[in-house]
């Protein structure tokens, strides 16, 4: 492993072919950290590649094995995980994972936990936050300190993958109460606040952002703003309406291996609208440095 006798702080990351993890890979070697990257032999080479020449120290494991991991996280400051994916990663790789962590000695732990604010949800409520809240029980157990980052929906998925903002008709569709808040923080500003908390060594258990807090009616002016054409509501229904819609899909899709099928979607889009995991208190303001995205700004680049 790397010397680090300059008291250069090591961050260890899973995760890092995905969106958010190679995001914040960068974010940390830009910082100034020794990022030491956790690969499978699997792992998308070119992603890999590219973040090698950026500056990052490469390390190829097998997750079962013990030892292995273990060895691989030795002298981190801090094992930060943007895994992704269904109960197996979520729930099982990340508790290898997290064992490994305590076993080398590692003071502190990040979860793959970026999304609303799922302790205030009941089991049963939606599925992918269901494995979290499950993670969260052990890690809630485990001899480290951990620090979860709830950043409320990535505001980047109203781009095309929500179905919120419908561009072809230029309308904001919403469920229920149309003065509901909602928090949605951008991929990149989740990246560099994860980065900055990994490297801080007080952090609390929980960090909650938000890079806009919108109801419908200042997301349909944020669509209007960023497009320079006038965008009106589409009120669906009520939120029972919404669930009779979700079950319905689910059946229809029951055994689904995706982690993010039609139904989930409409999960977290019916969580949002209810109000129940709004994040509260923000803490935006921890790291002064970071400049936040404007939900007008991510549809204007669209």
């Amino acid at each position: 492993m790397e010397n680090n006798t300059s008291q250069t702080p090591t961050i260890v990351l899973a995760g890092v072919t995905g969106d958010l993890g190679g995001r914040i890979s960068r974010s940390l070697l830009e910082k100034g950290a020794i990022v030491r990257v956790l690969v499978r032999n699997d792992s998308d080479k070119a992603k890999v590649d590219a973040l090698q020449k950026a500056g990052a120290t490469i390390v190829e494991v097998d997750f079962h094995n013990a030892a292995e991991l273990t060895k691989a996280c030795e002298g981190a400051s801090c094992v930060v995980s943007a895994l992704s994916g269904l109960h197996y990663v979520i729930v099982g790789i990340q508790t290898l994972l997290l064992n490994a962590a305590v076993a080398a000695g590692v003071p502190r732990f990040i979860p793959s936990d970026f999304a609303i604010d799922f302790t205030k949800l009941p089991y049963g409520n939606n599925r992918n936050l269901d494995f979290r809240k499950e993670f969260k029980e052990r890690l809630d157990k485990a001899p480290i300190a951990a620090t979860s980052i709830l950043c409320g929906m990535f505001a980047d998925l109203l781009t095309g993958q929500a179905p919120i903002v419908l561009f072809p008709i230029k309308k904001v569709m919403y469920y229920g109460n149309p003065d509901q808040l909602m928090d949605f923080t951008t991929i990149q500003n989740t990246a560099d606040y994860t980065a900055a908390a990994a490297l801080d060594p007080t952090t609390p258990r929980y960090l909650r952002i938000a890079g806009d807090v919108l109801n419908v009616y200042s997301l349909r002016d944020a669509a209007t703003k960023a497009t320079g054409e006038e965008f009106g509501l589409l009120r669906v229904g009520g939120l029972g309406l919404l669930n009779a819609i979700i079950k319905v899909t689910k059946a229809l899709t029951p055994d689904s291996k995706d982690v993010f099928p039609a139904w989930q979607g409409m999960q977290y889009m019916r969580d949002m609208f209810t109000g129940l995991p709004k994040l509260e208190p923000l803490d935006n303001n921890r790291y002064p440095e970071i400049k936040w995205t404007s939900v007008a700004e991510v549809l204007a680049k669209r």
